[in-house]
């Protein structure tokens, strides 16, 4: 991920004088990109110093002066780089300056090539870590506001349409189950991203007796990328992980989507921490938060299209094109974690107003399909059923509308088939969630067996993010320990 120096730069450590000048060197730079793989790099750097040591590829005294010299860079911070093509040969650049040539025995047995796409693994396994646990910590607002309202009847839509009474619970369980999903698939993103490039060099090998599963384990990976070519290329798992990221912005971006519907009917009201009001309209309570979250997802899908794009059709091994690749799963995850954090807010800071929602959960005749259930039940086709019910839309979709229709399309009274007081039960927006009791359904006793369910798969979830989290701290405990022995 290369940077450019100006004309009167001396030219860094990898292209020296011949190549440091031009009017492409600002064009070439990376600099600005690379402040994120900043302290992955020096990771990177520590352990394979550390393994060459190991092997005798370096002496030990050469590998204590650039470790002690990395440190020095470290505190420094990516501000006070050398000019350099990138931050790694910024970076190997500063290390001559306090070291000496020998310095530059670091780089042996590497190509930059393998060390970038380590960096960007390094990197971004944090940053999914990050986005799985927003979105536990999103399933865990959306489960204990669901557990307040099981009871809370409210109006279900089909093509924005009344369809039929559920309850605020059993909506919000359906965007935790999908966010379970999406929970699983940025761990599976990670799984493949934790796997170390390290020690392909350029693409083809190397010479040296280096150990590549010396330096995976140093830095927290579970594995290698075996095949050196593969290795050094492969920008597979930053497409995996921005395709996790961007079908989770699309499951944000359809509950914010819901949300803002919800508040315009008056359904929810949103605290007034994740709203805003208009320049000029004092009266207005807008839903701003979730509208942002809703274009995030357009964001997560540019991100997606742009790596697709850059990466579509470039031959085998490094090109650099790559440089332009990884800035899209930078912003995406970034984006996406943000906007986890604000629907998660949103939703834990709302306000269900009861009533309201008991009243427009009628609404439409939303009661149809269960007395059209009620009559199937009761021995009738259930086209017949259906039939009866739509004819009694049509006269007021009232018991008195059901008697009628009952009449006219079936030729006899409705207590011929059933109980006239069961259909008024089953009129009730209330009584008719509560009779859905099937598996997944809005009866208060299946979205209760569901919580439980749901909280023991956020809880193991929760307790995979941890584990990965830890066996990454204790991998860098572990480095910085055998760093140690050399400073």
């Amino acid at each position: 991920m290369p940077e450019g120096n100006s004309d009167d730069n001396a030219g860094d450590v990898v292209r020296r004088d011949r190549f440091s000048g031009g009017p492409a060197r600002e064009f070439l730079s990376s600099m600005d990109a690379d402040r994120r793989i900043f302290a992955a790099d020096l990771a990177v750097d520590r352990a394979h110093v550390v393994m060459l040591a190991e092997q005798g590829i370096v002496e030990d005294d050469v590998a204590a002066d650039v470790l002690a010299a990395l440190d020095d860079v470290e505190s420094a911070g990516h501000e006070n780089l050398p000019e350099g093509e990138d931050v790694h040969a910024a970076i190997e650049t500063a290390v001559i300056e306090r070291v000496g040539e020998e310095g530059g025995k670091m780089h042996t047995a590497r190509s930059r090539n393998d060390e970038v796409a380590t960096c960007i693994r390094h990197r971004l396994r944090g940053d999914l870590l990050d986005a799985a646990a927003t979105t536990v910590a999103l399933r865990e607002a959306l489960l204990e506001v669901a557990s307040e309202h099981t009871d809370t009847v409210m109006p279900g839509y089909t093509h924005l349409q009344p369809a039929q009474p559920t309850t605020v619970a059993h909506w919000l369980c359906s965007y935790e189950q999908a966010i379970a999903r999406d929970t699983e698939r940025l761990l599976d993103a990670y799984d493949r991203t934790n796997r170390s490039p390290l020690g392909a060099a350029a693409f083809a090998g190397t010479t040296f007796d280096i150990d590549r599963d010396r330096t995976a384990e140093l830095l927290g990976f579970d594995s290698i990328v075996e095949n050196s070519m593969d290795a050094s290329s492969a920008r597979d798992f930053l497409l995996e992980s921005v395709s996790a990221l961007a079908i989770h912005a699309t499951t944000l971006s359809g509950i914010a989507e819901d949300v803002i519907v919800f508040a315009n009917r008056g359904f929810v009201e949103l605290s007034d921490d994740y709203a805003s009001t208009s320049s000029i309209m004092p009266q207005k309570k807008n839903p701003d938060t979730l509208e942002l979250v809703r274009s995030t997802a357009g964001d997560a899908a540019a991100g997606l299209q742009g790596l697709l794009t850059t990466l579509k059709g470039l031959p085998r091994a490094y090109n650099r094109d790559l440089q332009n690749a990884t800035p899209h799963a930078w912003e995406t995850v970034d984006a996406v974690v943000e906007a986890t954090d604000v629907v998660g807010g949103a939703i834990a800071t709302a306000d269900w107003p009861e009533e309201t929602l008991a009243e427009a959960a009628g609404e439409g005749f939303s009661t149809a399909t269960g007395v059209a259930d009620l009559l199937a039940a009761h021995g009738l086709p259930f086209r017949t059923a259906h039939e009866v019910v739509a004819v009694a839309s049509e006269k007021g979709a009232d018991l008195q509308a059901v008697e009628d229709a009952a009449e006219e399309v079936l030729g006899e009274s409705l207590d011929a088939y059933v109980d006239p007081e069961d259909v008024e039960a089953a009129l009730d927006p209330a009584a008719s969630a509560e009779s859905r009791d099937s598996v997944g359904g809005p009866a208060a006793v299946a979205v209760e067996s569901y919580l439980d369910d749901a909280d023991a798969r956020l809880a193991e979830d929760e307790e995979s993010v941890g584990e990965r989290r830890a066996a990454i701290e204790a991998a860098a405990e572990a480095l910085d320990g055998e760093v140690a022995e050399y400073v």
